[in-house]
This record gives C-alpha cells, structure tokens and sequence, in this order.
C-alpha cells in the first residue's frame, strides 16, 4: 500500500511539472519555408530547425510562416494578408534576402521613428508592432541571417548568388545582422545572433564547390575561400555542389540537415528560459 502511495505521488509531481502547451508562430524566409517543403531540396533537407526544436521541446506545436526569397519588406507590407496567428512565441527570422536584393538598412532611428518600409530598420519596426497587436503578451526572438557562400539553386542552376564575403549595393551582410541585434537590444527583445555563431564560419558552410579550371577545364574541388571568383556557367556547367559537397548548408546558403541542428540548438536553450 505504501509503494502505491508512492507511486501517485510521484506521478502527481510529474503531472504537476508537466509544460503548458506553446503556439510558436515562426515568420521567415526561404530557410523557415523549406522545413516542410523538402521536395524543394531535392531531399537534401530531411529534418529542418523548426522540427528539430519541437523534437526537443515536445510541448511546442510551430506555424510555419516561411516565405521563399521573402524580404523582411515583403512581410512587413503583406502582414495582414498573410493569415499569421495568434501566438505565444513569434521567432523572425529574416535579413539575408533585403541584403541581397540591395534594400537599404537604415538606422535604428528609421526603428525609433517609424520611417516606414524603406529600410530594414523601418520594416521591422511594422513587423514587431504587428505581433505586439496580435499578443501583446507574446515572447518575440529575433534571429540574425546567417553566413553565406556562393549560392546555386538546386533546382535551377540560373539563379544563384555570391556570399556574404562581399558587399552588395555597398552593404555587407554583417550589417544588417547587427541592425537586427541592435532592435533587440532596444527593445529588450531576445536575439538569436547566428550570423556570429561561431560554429557558422565561411570554411564550414560547403565542403567544396565544384568548378572547371580555366586552363585545362577540368572539373575540380575548391573549398572556401579558393572558389571565390572561379567562373560558374549555369547554362554549360555541372551542379557545383554534388551531395558530398554538403557542409552545414547545402547549396552555399540554405542550412543541411547538421545546419539546421545547430540552429535548433541554439533556439531550444532560448525558448526553454521562456
């Protein structure tokens, strides 16, 4: 009779510890999208960041509000129309694609004053005051865009990008990862910064590209940084990044099974403490 008093009792204090149920509402760019859209990876993708979390943290239930090559001005502009929940945690999750597309950044005065969607410091101020209005009790992680290579689409060898070892339009990536940690700090808002994780550097991203040399035409292997100007011809070219090139992306930009895992990582010990 005793163990079995015992026994209720300890499955009262596990019940009594058991986590109440979290809407996590995850608004992003072509890395959130492609969680449950692997088909568009070519499978390369088998388990992205948003299931490799609730895996973790089982009384989690994520919506995936990833939009493909979506810019924090596109969001932030179509907000209303995107059906976006109510929720108890928002991550945003955008940056690299305003970087590449050339949108300005602004100033955290653009944030401070509410300039409008010129900028990326304008555009987040409309997206966080769009979540305050849906909860204005909801937990808010900002995440910074991550690192990036040369970019090629798995899917259509035509559209593919250099990385963030450049500026573009006179802005570097780094930029506006710091511009988004600079709007979490003034708003006392956590931030996942991963564009300084340092288990996301340059060298780690793909194992290889795949290029011919320009003397003898040969296909070889170069790691970072010895690709960087290499010609790539889309229309002539084998794919540069065969699957054994994968890194912690596979394709220069969008993060690999091992990728996702460290973005997951780091995301859990965030949204434990919420």
């Amino acid at each position: 009779m005793k163990k079995i008093i015992l026994a209720l009792a300890a499955v009262c204090v596990l019940a009594s510890f058991k986590h109440k149920e979290i809407t996590w509402v995850a608004i992003g760019d072509s890395i959130t999208y492609l969680n449950d859209h692997k088909n568009e990876t070519q499978d390369r993708l088998t388990k992205g960041y948003l299931t490799q979390v609730t895996e973790k943290l089982d009384y989690i239930h994520y919506v995936n509000k990833g939009y493909n090559g979506w810019t924090s001005g596109g969001i932030a502009e179509s907000f209303d129309k995107l059906e976006i929940p109510k929720g108890d945690v928002y991550t945003v999750f955008l940056g690299t694609n305003d970087w590449w597309q050339g949108r300005p950044i602004g100033t955290i005065d653009d944030y401070k004053n509410k300039t409008g969607n010129g900028t990326v410091n304008g555009s987040f101020r409309i997206i966080l005051d769009k979540i305050k209005a849906l909860n204005p009790d909801a937990k808010i992680v900002l995440m910074t865009p991550l690192q990036r290579v040369d970019f090629v689409y798995v899917l259509d060898k035509r559209n593919n990008a250099y990385g963030s070892y450049r500026e573009k339009n006179g802005q570097t990536l780094a930029a506006v990862a710091n511009a988004i940690a600079a709007i979490g700090k003034l708003e006392n808002i956590t931030v996942d910064d991963l564009y300084h994780n340092a288990d996301f550097t340059l060298p780690k991203l793909v194992k290889y590209k795949r290029l011919k040399d320009v003397q003898s035409g040969r296909y070889v292997d170069l790691p970072y940084p010895k690709f960087i100007d290499v010609p790539f011809n889309p229309a002539t070219d084998d794919y540069p990044y065969p699957v054994d090139a994968i890194g912690l992306t596979y394709d220069g930009l969008h993060p690999s099974d091992a990728g996702c895992a460290i973005i997951a990582k780091s995301l859990v010990k965030i949204l434990k403490k919420l």
